[in-house]
C-alpha cells in the first residue's frame, strides 16, 4: 500500500546534495527530479548538483565518484525507473543497483538515498513519479534532509 508523501515542514539546511538520475524513462524520472529539487528549495538548500546518466545501471559508479569527493556531500539522491519486461534483465539491474548503493553508503559513511524503482508497468510509474501525492522524488529529498540531520547529530560523539 502506498503512503502519501508527507508535507514536511521545510527544515532549513545548509547541506550540499547531489542527485544522480537516469535519462532512461525520462518522463517519470524527470518528474522525480523536479519534485526533489522543490523539496530542497523549500529547505533553503543552496547547492544541489544534478548529474544525468544513461540508465539505472550507471547510477552507482557516479554515486561512488561523488561519495569520494572532498569536501563531501551531505547526501546523494539516486533516481531512476526500471520497468519490468519479459525477461529477468530488469530484476538483475535492480539487484545490482541496490547492492552497489547499499555497499557504497556503508563504505563511505554518506547517506545514499535509493529511489531507483523497479516497477511492473507505466501505470505504477505514473502513480509513484508523476503525482504530488506519492512522488518518490519528493520523498527521497525529504529522506536526504533528515539523514543530514541524523548524521550531524551522531558526528559529535557521546
Amino acid at each position: 500500500m502506498l503512503t502519501q508523501v508527507s508535507q514536511s515542514k521545510a527544515r532549513k539546511s545548509q547541506g550540499t546534495f547531489a542527485i544522480v538520475a537516469s535519462t532512461y524513462n525520462a518522463r517519470f524520472v524527470d518528474a522525480m527530479v523536479a519534485s526533489a529539487h522543490q523539496e530542497f528549495k523549500k529547505a533553503g538548500v543552496k547547492t544541489v548538483r544534478l548529474i544525468r546518466v544513461p540508465g539505472a545501471f550507471e547510477i552507482p559508479v557516479v554515486a561512488a565518484r561523488l561519495a569520494a569527493a572532498t569536501p563531501g556531500w551531505s547526501g546523494i539522491v539516486c533516481l531512476g525507473v526500471i520497468l519490468r519486461g519479459q525477461t529477468d534483465h530488469a530484476q538483475q539491474i535492480a539487484n545490482a543497483v541496490t547492492a552497489s548503493l547499499s555497499q557504497l553508503q556503508i563504505q563511505r559513511g554518506i547517506p545514499i538515498i535509493h529511489e531507483v524503482l523497479l516497477l511492473e508497468n507505466e501505470e505504477q510509474a505514473a502513480v509513484r513519479c508523476l503525482g504530488k501525492k506519492h512522488n518518490r522524488g519528493a520523498e527521497a529529498a525529504q529522506t536526504a534532509l533528515e539523514m543530514e540531520r541524523v548524521m550531524a547529530s551522531i558526528s559529535t560523539g557521546p
